[in-house]
């Protein structure tokens, strides 16, 4: 079995094959600075004093990774000790190949919280900016992932106060598979099992074919030039986030593809790129790459206003002031194409600005009259819609000289054009390929689905009651869906973990859906006072006329525009615009009574961002009365948005080819393993549009794209979950026990406790995919049940997470150290999660049972404390509460707030004692320890010196000191760990 330490020495000698230096003399800080500072003083011609150097040293240094970055990539201003200016880059920013490429291996990096060592950094110029961190052939490299998040976590570490701050990507590698990452601030940078993952890729040549092995990554990523453009070209400063973003493969090859047509200037082309791949930031990045090109005259990036987000909108803003703000100001967008200056070269505009601008009714063409010959490029980002009107036609009549390139997630074919081109008698479809001439590069959905960027898709034709089925196309009552929608969506959304959206034939349908959910809903709380009403949002233009007339010209302008893609309801406002005005006022109205805001429809688009904003913005953590379980549109938000956190779309509206495509893919964005693939109800029986639709953008022979695309039908997938809970009892009969949670505890030796975490692991998965299938019968609800019994299920839940938990504390513990076994495990706890199960239901479950008759008790105490211990986000309050829930008195009954405020004193009695003993065994005040704690909790950051400060009454010398120090850091460690409640306290590692 191939070792760590070899696959780091292959790994050198490849990079010394590729041209790099190897230094093995520079192993720790003085060197590496020693070395930058030699490189740095050729680089810009320069002899530093020492202080000099110190001061320049210190300038640069920053715990802020973007702030580094940036400083990276300019160039940049200090002053000397004679008051002389130097104007100076770190590397070569104009030609990176002509930089110095160095690799050191082995580097330690010290500081008083950490000490860490570093397997291989690739130097640029004497900065370190790449690292690789590798592991042994049978170890994931994920566990390398969880390594550096941990060093990047640590007080001190070396990415905050040293050169290591320049460090732009992460790579990790098993030597079979490798992965690569970009440095992030902390908020952007985890890699746990909760709501967020780091965005990590896999190298991929043109074709999508994945290159995992070591070796042959090099060869493609690391080699000195091409390394070189990844960090210069191909990685993304997202200001509004203060985020770095490295491009995938694919968009890499498609701005290449795009700037060859340009250099060779061979006519027009498009990318096509399936929703959810990036196309935007492919796009920009596309654009902005082109300043650089003398022979272009103009570059303009034209988007859609109504598709973009808040986000989204002031990034390009922070890029070009007001650059997608304010369509009807098309006078900025004329003042920049007039501009000579150099910032005015890359344009971000509106399609609805460039429409304005190039309009034949307005004065704005005679002033651009001198730029007709102009050798002009126009990107843009979603090519399938505006521009097949005039816009397209205006643009190429006016620039004779330009080249045009679009981007689509969903061409436009012969088979689902509306538009046609009228020769002589002659007509033709309007396509993309017959205005953008030809396709660049491809990654359809097929390449993303089976590179888990975005999810498979679970259909759920309904069926209604009874033995008639609607026929496809058929309109089913509304009554009937909404409650099969009240029916289905817990299961559709993990209970309502995730959203949705239902998207309706028209406005007045969106409307009555609107009042049916409310009386409906009404109805269900008078009924039962336990029911938890959905909160439902409806969003759809408003009657622009309307809104001109009371003389809001500016809002309407925008409205209009806003409308040109969204044809539905632009006709359905030409009829009763009165009516439809006044039910959107009182849907805004409930709106701002239910979350609390303060909306109109003067200011539309303020009401349709918040929408978007609350739907994209719903965390696990967001308390239920934040959240949208339901919106409710007609063309609104069916293209161009994107949520991790909408998982569900129930259609009652006909969809065919693109316009289906583009409304399923809402639902399939990644987020982890509790969102297996996007759901959607069909209510109109329209699986004959479906398998078209496939067919025409799978890129792939259709038989194999339904394979991909859809996820297995339940027969299937509760066969499976029936073999995977067999193999476990096989597993438990094997070890000489009974099938049962509580003989677990009866494994022997960690090899089979391994096991049975593995073998329960994917018992969960399927459990985990089956609960969100909406189209489950009676018989099958029946048979997956008894293939393992809600009650044995969670009590295997509970065996699981105690042997899960002790391993983890062993990997944090021992780290590389840890058996190969135990360091391979990888839990995944965020399976383990219920979004039902939380701190507030146990409470309001203990009330609700407290005091009650043993008959009439919905649950007993020994239930709720095996519900309890069932649930992954309860795990750092079970042990409290399990205590705290046995320590009630069964008979006297308690409200929820008085059982609220006795856990918080139980907790701090608990603590108190805790401490007590742990102050006395190590003959220290009680109440010093307890402030020594709080200080600690209070910042979450661990201070060495207030550590000494403590001991100091026990008259100690540095080595008794030492010693006393580590013991009472290993009794007070878990205590912490326990308070923080998962949060992490900066600089305690030391002591781990």
């Amino acid at each position: 079995m191939t070792k760590e330490n070899q696959i780091e020495e292959s790994l050198v000698s490849k990079l010394k094959d590729l041209k790099y230096t190897y230094r093995p003399e520079i192993c720790d800080r003085h060197s590496l600075e020693k070395n930058f500072r030699d490189k740095f003083e050729a680089l810009n011609r320069v002899n530093l004093s020492n202080s000099e150097f110190a001061r320049l040293r210190d300038e640069i240094i920053t715990q802020d990774i973007f702030t580094a970055s940036k400083t990276l990539r300019e160039k940049n201003y200090f002053q000397r000790e004679d008051g002389t200016p130097l104007h100076y880059t770190l590397v070569n920013i104009k030609d990176w190949c002509k930089n110095e490429f160095e690799v050191i291996n082995q580097l330690r990096i010290n500081t008083e919280n950490s000490n860490h060592r570093y397997d291989v950094v690739i130097l640029i110029n004497g900065l370190p900016v790449v690292q690789i961190e590798l592991k042994g052939i049978s170890i994931s490299p994920r566990q390398a992932m969880q390594q550096i998040v941990d060093y990047k976590n640590d007080a001190g570490n070396g990415y905050t106060n040293s050169l290591m701050c320049f460090m732009q990507l992460f790579i990790v590698s098993n030597q079979s598979n490798t992965y690569y990452f970009a440095n992030n601030k902390n908020q952007h940078f985890q890699f746990n099992a909760d709501e967020q993952f780091l965005p990590v890729y896999q190298l991929a040549d043109e074709n999508n074919k994945k290159i995992t092995n070591l070796d042959l990554f090099a060869d493609k990523f690391l080699s000195k030039c091409t390394l070189g453009e990844m960090i210069s070209k191909y990685m993304v400063l997202v200001e509004s986030e203060q985020k770095l973003l490295v491009m995938r493969p694919y968009q890499i090859y498609a701005v290449k593809a795009i700037v060859d047509c340009i250099n060779q200037n061979r006519g027009n082309g498009y990318i096509w790129h399936t929703t959810g791949s990036g196309k935007t930031l492919t796009s920009f990045k596309a654009s902005t790459l082109l300043k650089e090109n003398p022979e272009i005259d103009k570059c303009l990036f034209v988007v859609d206003r109504k598709d973009l987000d808040r986000q989204t909108r002031e990034e390009f803003n922070k890029f070009q002031e007001g650059s997608v703000e304010e369509n009807t100001n098309t006078e900025s967008l004329v003042r920049r194409l007039l501009s000579s200056d150099y910032s005015d070269k890359v344009i971000v505009t509106t399609i609805q600005k460039l429409g304005l601008a190039l309009d034949d009714t307005k004065n704005y063409k005679d002033r651009l009259q001198y730029l007709k010959d102009s050798r002009m490029v126009f990107i843009f980002d979603e090519c399938h819609r505006s521009q097949f009107g005039e816009n397209h036609k205006a643009i190429k009549e006016f620039f004779p000289n330009s080249q045009l390139f679009g981007f689509t997630g969903t061409p436009i074919f012969e088979e689902n054009s509306n538009y046609t081109v009228r020769e002589g008698e002659e007509a033709t479809y309007k396509t993309t390929k017959s205005i953008f001439e030809k396709e660049l590069h491809a990654y359809t959905i097929t390449h993303a689905i089976e590179d888990k960027n975005v999810l498979r898709f679970h259909i759920d034709y309904f069926k209604g009651q009874g033995d008639i089925n609607p026929k496809p196309g058929e309109v089913i009552a509304q009554q009937a869906i909404v409650d099969a929608i009240l029916e289905k969506h817990d299961a559709a959304t993990n209970h309502r973990k995730f959203n949705a959206v239902l998207a309706t034939a028209s406005i007045n349908n969106a409307i009555e859906y609107y009042r049916l959910f409310k009386q409906t809903q009404q109805k269900k709380k008078e009924a039962d006072d336990d029911y938890v009403p959905l909160n439902i949002a409806c969003v759809f233009s408003p009657p622009a006329q309307l809104i001109a007339k009371e003389g809001d010209q500016k809002n309407a302008d925008d409205i209009k525009q806003l409308q040109e893609d969204l044809q539905q309801e632009k006709f359905d406002n030409q009829v009763n615009p009165e009516e439809k005005k006044q039910a959107l006022i009182e849907i805004i109205e409930d709106y701002n009574k239910q979350f609390r805001a303060n909306h109109s429809i003067n200011e539309f688009d303020g009401y349709y961002q918040d929408v978007q904003k609350r739907i994209k913005d719903q965390k696990w953590a967001l308390q239920r009365k934040e959240r949208i379980d339901i919106t409710i549109v007609v063309d609104m938000l069916l293209t161009g948005f994107d949520s991790k956190f909408l998982n569900t779309l129930y259609v009652d509206k006909n969809l065919k080819y693109h316009g289906l495509i583009q409304a399923f893919s809402r639902t399939n964005r990644i987020l982890n393993d509790t969102k297996p693939y996007g759901n959607i109800l069909d209510f109109r029986s329209q699986q004959e549009q479906v398998n078209q639709a496939i067919t025409l953008f799978s890129g792939e022979n259709k038989d194999k794209a339904i394979k991909i695309w859809m996820v297995d039908p339940a027969p299937v997938v509760i066969e499976e979950y029936k073999k995977a809970v067999e193999a476990l009892g096989y597993f438990m009969e094997e070890n000489n026990l009974v099938n049962e949670p509580s003989e677990v505890y009866n494994l022997r030796g960690d090899s089979a406790k391994i096991a049975f975490v593995k073998n329960f692991k994917e018992v969960q998965k399927l459990k985990t995919q089956l609960d969100q299938y909406t189209d489950l019968n009676e018989t099958q609800k029946e048979a997956i049940e008894s293939i393992l019994p809600t009650d044995l299920l969670q009590s295997f839940r509970s065996s699981y997470l105690e042997t899960a938990r002790q391993f983890k504390a062993i990997q944090d513990k021992e780290g590389n150290n840890a058996p190969t076994d135990v360091q391979q495990l990888d839990f995944e706890f965020v399976l383990f999660a219920s979004a039902v199960i939380d701190y507030d239901y146990i409470m309001n479950l203990v009330a609700d049972n407290l005091q009650m008759k043993p008959s009439k008790q919905k649950m007993t105490k020994q239930e709720i404390i095996s519900l309890l211990t069932s649930t992954a986000n309860l795990m750092e309050e079970q042990e409290d509460l399990t205590d705290y829930i046995n320590s009630l008195d069964w008979n006297i009954g308690q409200d929820v707030e008085k059982l609220r405020k006795g856990y918080q004193v139980f907790k701090a009695e608990k603590n108190d004692k805790v401490l007590a003993k742990i102050a006395s065994s190590h003959s220290l005040q009680t109440t010093d320890l307890k402030i020594f704690v709080e200080n600690i909790m209070s910042r979450l950051i661990f201070d060495g010196e207030k550590l000494t400060d403590l001991l100091e009454p026990l008259e100690l010398n540095w080595k008794e000191r030492s010693v006393k120090e580590q013991a009472l850091m290993t009794d007070l460690i878990p205590l912490l760990k326990k308070q923080a409640q998962g949060q992490e306290i900066s600089g305690l590692t030391a002591y781990e």
